[in-house]
């Protein structure tokens, strides 16, 4: 596995997101490779299931330490352990020594910001994981959402701007409507992952939803419990529904000219609007992950690329994948 290149390591942790990066233009496709393999780290770190909180916390605190240059790597790597059967985030994770080179590697203007942002949030998972799965009300939901993936809109953003004058004269308009970006693919992730995180010991889904429902939230997986827990779960969709009107927004803002950034936006944007259709009255997401077909991936991939210069076009296609249960 130290024979990955960082390309091999994109498509290793995230076919989707390989995707839309690998159409960015030759100057970003590093900067933004290397910010989200930096990312994968810090997954791995919050979501292992086989260390202790405690442990985690402190991995995690290392780590950010390590990218603000205040410990030196081989004193996290010498504490990392891994599976025999290394999922994707641990791949990464094992060869993080290549990742962290190659951030060292890039120019100072864009290394400062994917510093700031990867450590920012790798901070806010250390304080959820010693916070531990209480999520009281919607607000608890959107911090954590937040410090996963609302920084991570922050994040790509300033990498934009970093190449784009044009995005870089936008930032405050563009800046709020990033962190929207971030929380509704997380909300559309929440929904489409329910029972992965049970399993290992999370729900997502604020306790103020299931109480609105008559339902308690140690419940929402019984099947006895069904038709209220469809009531939580349509609630969340509809909270999905608001950040993507938002990450929507966002997207149009973005320069046309420069279309390979905005597919870079649009293929998460339509892959999570799809996947929300599919998710939506569909007690299923109880049991096992929403999934799109591969077939619906490839028809979303060539009809965005040769369409998604136009917003009258994503307007209307964004609606025919969010709305419609028909084939794509």
């Amino acid at each position: 596995m130290d024979t990955l290149t960082l390309k091999q390591l994109l498509r290793t942790s995230s076919r989707t997101f390989a995707i839309g990066i690998e159409r960015l233009p030759k100057r970003l496709n590093q900067p933004m490779t290397t910010a989200y393999l930096l990312l994968r780290v810090s997954d791995y770190l919050e979501d292992n299931v086989e260390m202790p909180a405690a442990q985690k916390v402190d991995l995690l605190n290392k780590w950010e330490q390590v990218l603000e240059g205040k410990l030196p790597l081989h004193e996290l790597n010498r504490q990392l352990t891994f599976p025999d059967q290394p999922t994707p985030d641990a791949v990464v994770a094992l060869n993080v020594d290549k990742v962290y080179a190659s951030l060292q590697s890039l120019p100072s203007e864009v290394r400062g910001p994917i510093i700031k942002h990867v450590g920012d949030s790798t901070r806010g998972m250390a304080r959820w994981v010693a916070r531990g799965p209480d999520v009281q009300n919607e607000n608890d939901m959107d911090d954590y959402m937040h410090e996963v993936a609302g920084r991570v809109g922050y994040l790509v953003t300033e990498i934009f701007a970093w190449y784009s004058h044009f995005i870089r004269s936008n930032l405050a308009q563009l800046i709020p409507l990033a962190r929207e970006c971030g929380l509704a693919l997380q909300t559309v992730n929440i929904i489409r992952g329910l029972r992965d995180d049970f399993e290992r010991g999370w729900i997502f889904i604020p306790e103020s939803f299931c109480e609105e429902a008559g339902l308690p939230r140690e419940a929402l997986f019984d099947p006895a419990h069904r038709d209220q827990a469809m009531v939580v779960i349509d609630r969340l969709a509809n909270k999905a529904d608001r950040h993507l009107e938002n990450a929507k927004t966002y997207y149009k803002a973005l320069p046309p000219w420069q279309h390979a950034i905005r597919l870079s936006c649009l293929y998460p944007l339509l892959f999570a609007a799809r996947t929300l259709a599919i998710s939506r009255h569909n007690h299923q997401v109880l049991f096992s992950n929403a999934k799109m077909t591969r077939e619906e991936v490839v028809s979303i991939v060539k009809k965005s690329t040769l369409f998604g210069w136009s917003n009258w076009w994503v307007e209307r296609y964004f609606d025919q994948l969010h709305f419609a249960n028909l084939r794509v």
